[in-house]
């Protein structure tokens, strides 16, 4: 079994930052489950351009708002508490932090390392350990 305080997690190699996003990963490759699971914070009117191409993503917002913009088709959804969308063809898109900060649980297949950064297309290398 495993258990995992998140409090635990900040400030170790765990929570990994970047600009106008933290990702505070509860559950790695290296876990074993088959997948990650993580707890991402969107700062409030930040943009990001996201490509998770090799890795499949859902989301679930608990707090704060925002919006998820579909590249291939221009839709834009909104997102608030309540909310998931699911990356289920690699769906290139931009997340807009609204007017507080989001904060999503994510799950990722397969599951990230621990090491990766979005790299310029906005996407994740897929590391093997």
């Amino acid at each position: 079994m495993i258990v995992r305080d998140l409090q635990e997690i900040l400030g170790t190699d765990r929570e990994v930052t970047g600009e106008g996003w933290t990702s505070r990963r509860l559950l790695l490759k290296k876990d074993g489950m088959g997948f990650s699971f993580h707890e991402t914070i969107i700062a409030a009117g930040t943009e990001h351009l996201f490509w998770y191409k090799n890795h499949l993503e859902a989301v679930y917002c608990v707090a704060g708002n925002g919006t998820i913009e579909d590249l291939a088709t221009g839709q834009v959804h909104r997102i608030k508490n309540g909310v998931l969308y699911a990356l289920n063809n690699h769906d290139r898109h931009v997340l807009r932090g609204g007017t507080e900060d989001m904060r999503l649980i994510c799950a990722f297949n397969p599951p990230v390392t621990g090491r990766e950064t979005h790299d310029s297309d906005g996407s994740y290398e897929l590391v093997e350990e």
